[in-house]
């Protein structure tokens, strides 16, 4: 039995001082007061690792480029350095044989066991054209039942769907949520009474908040307003201080609160990596002031991971420390229903977790109680 303590454990929930953790056979036996003798004791935060569920690339590698098991184990590497000890790898709007090929790479990932690997997210193709941002348009389509079929296979691994009503309706969505996929609303201009039926048929969160999504107007709440209206909702979003305004993230932030607002990265290729510039679908897009952005001005991602995300929470929106640690690991566990063994400090759980220093600076990350940073 490995024993890990430090001057201060956040739990998930509540922040102790001076405690151990107890870990056998990559999972937690129990958390004890005091600093036991004994035990690999650091002076820092010990924090459950941190679980990103938009990571489209890192280290200089794209998902969306060879959806395979080395891409992935190079993106997830890249993200490690950052306490994130699960990221649900990200494939964006793609042709189709791209989605089947990311499920067999994550897949096989999984099998492997490749440390951060958590699931997949398919952030399209079933998005809004008017809304859709970096996504190429000629790969937009509707949900048909093909898609369906594919999705709603049995998976060892958690699977989330952004998906628009524009292109899928509610009956697309219980088959999702009846299969065991979150589904999460976003790139899209719908309607309060288009978005709240899929909310009724099981979609439970939206994607990167305020992006991709008409302003919120007093006659036409849209997709801001039926988010911040439905306090049992998730919420992503990107605090990088550019992809939403300070004030509008706060504004999210007292509506939703730590228990329903979740850090995302939105992470692109640059995260990671020495060089500055990449290709997106055969278009260069360059990081420039902490913004990654195609030669027009569009921004095609984020150049962002989620310890600073999590800092930048503690000054945008005047989060506490501890309040921007659930939102970087408890909140997203919950969404994806994964919070019986992730996001907390507790025992039972698996020993994820990422020792911080005062400004929340990465000091040490361990995968099922292995220091992996």
């Amino acid at each position: 039995m490995a024993a890990l303590a430090a001057t201060r454990v956040f739990t998930g929930t509540d922040l102790l001082e001076n405690a151990t953790v107890f870990i056998e056979g990559g999972r937690i036996t129990e958390v004890r007061p005091g600093l036991s003798s004994g035990a690999d004791a650091h002076d820092g935060l010990l924090a459950p690792g941190f679980i990103d569920v938009q990571v489209n690339g890192g280290g200089g590698a794209q998902f969306n480029d060879n959806p395979a098991v080395e891409t992935l184990r190079t993106i997830t590497d890249a993200h490690i350095q950052f306490g994130v000890t699960g990221i649900m790898a990200t494939l964006i709007s793609d042709q189709r044989g791209k989605v089947a090929a990311a499920i067999d790479a994550v897949d096989e990932g999984i099998r492997e066991g490749l440390p951060g690997l958590l699931g997949l997210h398919l952030e399209g193709p079933w998005l809004s054209a008017p809304r859709r941002g970096v996504h190429p348009q000629e790969f937009l389509r509707t949900m048909d039942a093909g898609d369906l079929d594919l999705l709603a296979k049995e998976r060892d691994f958690p699977v989330l769907v952004t998906l628009a009503p524009e292109q899928a309706s509610p009956d697309d969505v219980k088959r999702l949520t009846g299969a065991g996929i979150q589904v999460s609303i976003g790139h899209t201009a719908a309607p309060a009474e288009i978005l709240e039926p899929l909310l009724d048929a099981g979609a439970t969160g939206f994607t990167h908040l305020f992006n991709a999504m008409p302003p919120l107007e007093g006659r036409n709440p849209g997709p801001i307003g039926v988010a911040l209206a439905h306090s049992e909702t998730w919420a992503g979003i990107i605090l990088d201080g550019i992809h939403v305004h300070p004030i509008s993230a706060r504004a999210a932030f007292a509506a939703k609160s730590a228990r329903k607002l979740m850090l995302v990265s939105d992470a692109m290729a640059t995260v990671g990596a020495t060089d500055p510039t990449m290709r997106l679908f055969g278009e260069r897009v360059t990081v420039s002031n902490g913004a990654l952005r195609t030669s027009t001005g569009t921004l095609a991602g984020a150049h962002l991971e989620l310890s600073t995300a999590a800092c930048n929470a503690t000054t945008l929106i005047q989060a506490s420390q501890e309040q921007a640690l659930r939102m970087a690991s408890l909140t997203p566990a919950e969404f994806l229903n994964i919070d019986h063994e992730r996001g907390r400090i507790a025992a039972g759980g698996r020993a994820d977790m990422v020792l911080l220093g005062p400004d929340l600076d990465v000091r040490g990350v361990w995968s099922a109680g292995n220091r992996i940073r």
